[in-house]
């Protein structure tokens, strides 16, 4: 370590919190007026650096260098607006959740049509012209092209200053931010004003990834890598505040720089590898602010919106019709290895099937009833299922005991995290518990003595009584099976009451005595619990664990799951579960671009059914009840 050094890692992190802004601004600011967590970002990111590839090799010379930039953020402008105006503007009055299902899917597409154009390979562009060569800073080489990227984002901020408070465009957009429904009772084309805005910020996006043609390779993988440092800085900034964005990636990129320059340091007598915490340090940063400061640097609470989706129904105990039904599927499940024994794959996936109902029942446990929107679910998943791996490998306990030990495993994770996240509410809840996801990824990934690091625990199997996958499906079976009675008997007990009035009304719950905070705090261990079964469960039926149980992209699969199915069903977890799962697996074994396929079909459904597969399910037979009512009725 020298000063040196640690001037110019700091100026290097200058360089990446530019780029690192382009993409939080753009995120913002669609955000701040639309109201659209929007997951897409960052494939804008990556369809702009590969935009920008292609023009580069076209357009020949250092001048078509410095035009394919800015032409490829045009470009990538033009395509936001054409999704905003084809897909989002169909789904504006969904609720939030639904919207983010659709830009989920829209990743996927995304994803296969930059493979299908563009093939698998990295890409690595060409050095800038003008600026390929380096500079002499305090006797070390620092690249010219870095200079010049930071300079770049103090520009791209003073001219999205200037346009949002010195035009009549800028004054709708902040109003937008502030009380959108308001902005267009008084006469304002909300849809146009919706559609220049997501333009902007996609382009803003894909401004960011051209600028990043000479400093690193076009990936596939580049898009949720974005997409996850951009949430993060846009909380930490505050959602909507374009500075806020700024400041907020000045200081995480800084930091970032800072452990890089810090490298392996022995405190204590123990060997501290900073450079490592670059994976998890900028959710450290979330979680901290949004701890002590819950509406991040620059942001204020956000304005209630006028439109509050489907209104939530009492929830009915199951009729004759319904118990009866269950029965049967419970009967046809049971039978099932009997009935399919000539293809012993159908075992295996109906253990998964079976495990993903019960972690997105689990998930449904805090979303539904709770009202608490969660990122990070996989993270108790992940718990469960290494606790088992742990408890059997390191203590040499039995497999029947490590499936009752892992779960409060996970219970004891949930019960940190939840004290914490409790005190939230809305998109910071969701990303506060989307940082402790990481923090427990991050953990899980580098402590090699102990988690296996990246490679995971192998050698988890069952014991000898299970070794045969028939009676594992049928143990799986009934611990699924008692852990979503389980749920829904909880849902149905005064706790659960009180949990749904405290989602309802917080200030009429609290009139009357119910503690809403603790509440949901327990409702974040009941659930937790029930994911760390879900874990236990897998861990045993793969024979192994890694790092991706706990990943974003589990988590993800979870909020796909609930909310295809319906989130205003108890059914609807199980049902999205299970069609996520059994579509997944399907296109993935039929084509090479399952991606695109999924989710092209995961945006008809939200597109046809706006309140899940479930829900809508529900809703035709209730409308059918009604209608034989009235008809009785008038007769």
């Amino acid at each position: 370590m020298s000063f040196s050094g640690f001037i110019v890692q700091l100026i290097n992190g200058l360089a990446s919190a530019s780029s690192l802004f382009l993409v939080a601004a753009g995120l913002s600011l669609i955000f701040g007026v639309t109201r659209i967590v929007n997951f897409a970002h960052g494939s804008f990111f990556m369809v702009g650096i590969y935009v920008a590839y292609s023009l580069v090799e076209r357009l020949s010379g250092a001048l078509g260098f410095w035009v394919a930039l800015p032409l490829a953020a045009l470009i990538v402008g033009v395509l936001g607006a054409l999704i905003e105006v084809v897909l989002l503007r169909r789904i504006y009055k969904a609720p939030e959740l639904f919207q983010l299902l659709a830009t989920f899917a829209l990743v996927l597409v995304i994803k296969d049509a930059v493979l299908w154009l563009w093939g698998p390979d990295e890409l690595l562009g060409p050095r800038a012209p003008g600026l390929s060569g380096s500079v002499n800073l305090l006797g070390r080489q620092f690249p010219s092209y870095d200079l010049f990227l930071i300079v770049v984002g103090p520009l791209v901020l003073g001219a999205v200053w200037l346009l949002l408070t010195r035009t009549r465009f800028g004054t709708l957009v902040r109003a937008a931010t502030q009380d959108r429904e308001m902005v267009s009772a008084l006469g304002v084309n909300q849809a146009w004003l919706f559609t220049a805005v997501f333009a902007l910020g996609a382009m803003l996006a894909g401004l960011g990834g051209a600028l990043q043609l000479p400093r690193e390779p076009a990936t596939l993988e580049m898009d949720l890598h974005t997409i996850g440092a951009a949430f993060v800085v846009v909380v930490v900034g505050g959602m909507g505040s374009i500075p806020g964005a700024y400041a907020a990636a000045l200081l995480i990129s800084e930091i970032k720089a800072i452990c890089i320059w810090l490298g392996v340091v022995d405190v204590f007598g123990l060997s501290v590898s900073f450079s490592k915490l670059t994976l998890v340090v900028d959710f450290l940063v979330m979680a901290v602010v949004l701890v002590w400061r819950p509406w991040g640097l620059f942001g204020r609470p956000q304005a209630p919106s006028r439109y509050v989706g489907m209104q939530e129904e009492p929830l009915r105990r199951p009729g004759r019709a319904y118990l009866v039904a269950a029965a049967v599927l419970g009967l046809l499940l049971a039978a099932a290895p009997l009935l399919t024994a000539q293809s012993p794959y159908t075992t295996v996936l109906l253990i998964d099937l079976l495990i993903a109902a019960l972690f997105a029942a689990s998930l449904h446990f805090i979303m539904g009833p709770a009202g608490m929107h969660s990122f990070g679910h996989a993270a108790y998943f992940g718990l469960g299922a290494y606790g088992a791996a742990l408890l059997v490998r390191s203590l040499g306990l039995p497999m029947e005991i490590a499936l009752v030990v892992a779960p409060l495993v996970a219970a004891a994770g949930a019960f940190v995290y939840g004290w914490f996240a409790v005190r939230l509410s809305g998109v910071y809840l969701a990303m506060l518990t989307l940082a402790f996801a990481q923090i427990t990824w991050a953990i899980t990934y580098q402590w090699d003595s102990f988690t296996g690091g990246s490679n995971g625990l192998t050698g988890v199997w069952p014991a000898a009584w299970l070794a045969d996958k028939r009676m594992y499906y049928w143990l799986t079976l009934a611990l699924v099976g008692a852990g979503v009675w389980w749920l829904r008997r909880v849902l149905f007990s005064p706790f659960g009451y009180a949990l749904r009035a405290g989602r309802d009304s917080v200030l009429r719950a609290d009139a009357i005595g119910i503690d809403v905070k603790r509440m949901q705090w327990a409702a974040f261990v009941v659930a937790g619990t029930a994911a760390g079964l879900a874990g236990a469960l897998y861990a045993f039926s793969k024979g192994s664990i890694s790092p991706e149980s706990l990943a974003v992209g589990k988590s993800v699969d979870g909020l796909v799951m609930v909310l295809l199915g319906g989130i205003q069903t108890l059914a609807g977890p199980v049902v999205g579960a299970v069609t996520f799962t059994w579509l997944h697996d399907t296109v993935a074994r039929n084509t090479d671009y399952w991606r695109a396929m999924l989710g092209a079909i995961i945006l008809i459904l939200v597109l046809l059914f706006p309140q899940g597969i479930a829900g809508t399910i529900k809703q035709i037979f209730d409308n059918m009840r009604d209608a034989k009512n009235n008809k009785e009725g008038t007769a």
